[in-house]
């Protein structure tokens, strides 16, 4: 084999692996290529066919024309034996045989023409049934494609693995939601650690004091009193 050649069948290899990854990526365009393929077989099988059936039709007239000759010089045959005229009746005799021999022919080839004929015929309505099933095919096969793709885009969007804009667009909505009371709470945090909220707490606490002072006081008051009322009492 020759360095071009090689390099032919190099580049012819190529080129398959090329198409190929391309029809992966388009079923669609590998199921019309597929059937365009089937419909181009069936256009040549069936100008096939019409060949086969038209040579069969051709032997079948000549079988016909045969046999009308054939009845014709049988009735001349007879007709000069009748007659006495043997020197006709010999050329009649003569015409029948090759004609009978003839018609013997043509009705083996008829046959021979039915059967290619019939044949033919059967590739053409197998070829044709294969397209139908190819075109279900590919309605099936797509679809099932499509439904298959979807739910691994879906699949991916649970997983984390693909985001939709929209999706995206909520996350980034729940992130600023989330931030805002992020920032509402530090301002809470803050105003409670300034200094004037520590001072109001401290007054707080200490009006408690205060008050809890006097409650004492005047608890120790009311027991001074109440001994005091019981001395007199004695």
């Amino acid at each position: 084999m020759g360095v071009f050649s090689r390099l032919g069948n190099l580049w012819k290899g190529f080129l398959s692996i090329w198409i190929s990854d391309i029809e992966k990526e388009h079923p669609a365009i590998a199921y019309e290529n597929a059937i365009n393929s089937m419909v181009e077989k069936y256009t040549r099988l069936k100008t096939a066919t019409a060949g086969i059936i038209r040579r069969r039709e051709d032997i079948d007239a000549r079988q016909k024309s045969s046999s009308e000759q054939l009845a014709q010089v049988e009735a001349q045959l007879a007709a000069a034996v009748e007659t006495n005229q043997d020197d006709l009746a010999v050329v009649l005799i003569q015409k029948k045989n090759e004609l009978t021999k003839d018609l013997a022919d043509l009705r083996v080839e008829l046959e021979t023409a039915q059967k290619d004929a019939d044949s033919a015929k059967s590739s053409l309505l197998i070829v044709q049934s294969e397209i139908r099933k190819l075109k279900a095919e590919r309605e099936t096969m797509l679809a099932k494609l499509q439904s298959a793709q979807a739910r691994i885009k879906i699949q991916g969007q649970l997983d984390g693995l693909s985001v939709d804009a929209d999706v995206q667009a909520l996350d980034n909505v729940r992130e600023h939601i989330r931030t805002t009371i992020a920032e509402a709470n530090l301002g809470r945090e803050m105003s409670e650690s300034s200094l004037d909220s520590r001072l109001a707490a401290l007054q707080t606490q200490a009006g408690d004091v205060q008050a809890r002072q006097q409650l004492a006081e005047m608890k120790t008051k009311r027991a001074a009193q109440a001994a005091a009322q019981g001395q007199k009492t004695l």
